[in-house]
Formats: structure tokens, C-alpha cells, sequence
């Protein structure tokens, strides 16, 4: 589906994700959407009543170098399977051992547990394996949490695999483009800035937003039953 390039501005999440579900309308109906929260849950929200398809949360988790938090070299990602990507060269420039990387990623998993557990309760994890998944955000500005996603999708078996967002830098979108079988992005504008200079309206979503909205959703749970 080819990218609009024109800059939009949306009131907020919500009304994003209706303008999102629109375009979405014409692509391959997922099994189940996938929300990167906090600021992905509202626009995923809309899109899958629009939809009518599942909605659960897919956790992402910076992995930090060595003495650098501020510095990702990686990331784990919540699932069936929690999966683990890195990138070699950012690895091998901060000199991460072995013991620090397994260190982080136990750290990270659980930190993974608490944000299942304060959003979802005791909801199993989705299995994607053999199934066309939705990965949906507010927006993506250098791409990272979303490659992330991406190759832990194809590491779990998902079937398919699309990317659905209001608006990316173009940069990202370049980058992301061979990781997913399709991106819906309604802008793409040519000077990004930052995710949230592309709303009027742009406040953290709380947690409390996301557990509600979660409540109102169907899940994979209520859709099996």
C-alpha cells in the first residue's frame, strides 16, 4: 500500500486510530492486534472495534550498555517466547560481556512481568505462531522499539506481519520496510521532529487508560471462548 507523504495533525491518539482503521479497512483482516503501550493502546483501540479483532499488548524493552542506561544495544520483547534482539555492533563497541547481556535480560523480563501483570492480570501470552499479527504505535520516530517488534514477530512464526501507524519519519520507514509484509502510515512528512509534534493533543496515556481500554476491548481470551 503506498505511504501518504503529506504531514497531518491529529486531535489525539483516539482520533488517529479512526483515521488509521480507515485505511485499514482494505488490508488482510489480522488475527490480532498487537499494541506497543502506553501511547500505542488508544490508536490500537480504535482501529480493532473497527476491525472487530482481538487486542492484547506487545511489551518491548530496551536493553542498556554497559554503564550507559541511557544506551540501547538491544531490546527484549514479551510474548509465548520472549525474544532477544541485539545489534552486534552496538554490542561490540560498549563491550557488553555475556554476564551483562543475560543480566539485562533477566532484569528487563521482569520488568516485562510487572506491565502484563498491572495491564493484563493473569491473561496467558498471545502465541503468534502461524498467525497474521497487527503491530500498531502512536507513531515512530528512529524506528527502534518497532525493529524490535518486527524481528521478534518473525522469530515467534507469526504468519504475517503488518505495521500500521499515523504517522514515521521516513528514515525509519526505510529501515523497516523488509521486516514487515505490509506498513499503513497515513503521513509521512519529510521533517519529522518528534512523534508527539504531529498531535494537538499529546498527553501521556496512563496506565489507568490503558487497562480500560483493554477491559473494553475484545481480547484473545473473550474471542477463543
Amino acid at each position: 500500500m503506498p505511504l501518504r507523504t503529506q504531514q497531518m495533525l491529529f486531535a489525539d491518539r483516539r482520533e488517529a486510530g479512526r483515521q488509521l482503521a480507515d485505511r485499514l479497512h482494505d488490508t488482510p483482516r489480522p488475527d490480532v492486534i498487537l499494541a506497543l503501550p502506553r501511547g500505542g493502546v488508544p490508536v490500537a483501540f480504535e482501529v480493532a472495534q473497527a476491525l472487530d479483532v482481538p487486542l492484547d499488548l506487545l511489551i518491548v524493552r530496551k536493553i542498556s550498555a554497559p554503564n550507559l542506561p541511557e544506551v540501547g544495544i538491544g531490546a527484549v520483547v514479551d510474548g509465548a517466547s520472549p525474544q532477544v534482539t541485539l545489534n552486534a555492533e552496538a554490542v561490540e563497541m560498549t563491550r557488553a560481556s555475556d554476564i551483562h547481556l543475560a543480566t539485562e535480560k533477566a532484569r528487563r523480563l521482569d520488568e516485562i512481568e510487572r506491565y502484563r501483570a498491572r495491564y493484563l492480570g493473569d491473561r496467558p501470552d498471545v502465541d503468534v505462531a502461524g498467525r497474521c499479527i497487527m503491530l500498531i504505535d502512536d507513531g515512530i520516530a528512529t524506528g527502534s522499539t518497532a525493529e524490535a517488534a518486527l524481528k521478534a514477530m518473525r522469530k515467534a512464526g507469526a504468519a504475517r506481519v503488518t505495521l500500521a501507524v499515523p504517522v514515521a519519519s521516513p528514515m525509519a520507514l526505510e529501515a523497516l520496510r523488509d521486516l514487515a509484509d505490509d506498513i499503513v502510515c497515513l503521513s509521512v512528512p519529510a521533517d519529522f521532529g518528534a512523534v508527539g509534534s504531529h498531535y494537538r493533543h499529546f498527553d501521556q496515556t496512563e496506565d489507568e487508560e490503558v487497562v480500560e481500554l483493554l477491559r473494553q476491548a475484545r481480547t484473545p481470551d473473550s474471542d477463543r471462548s
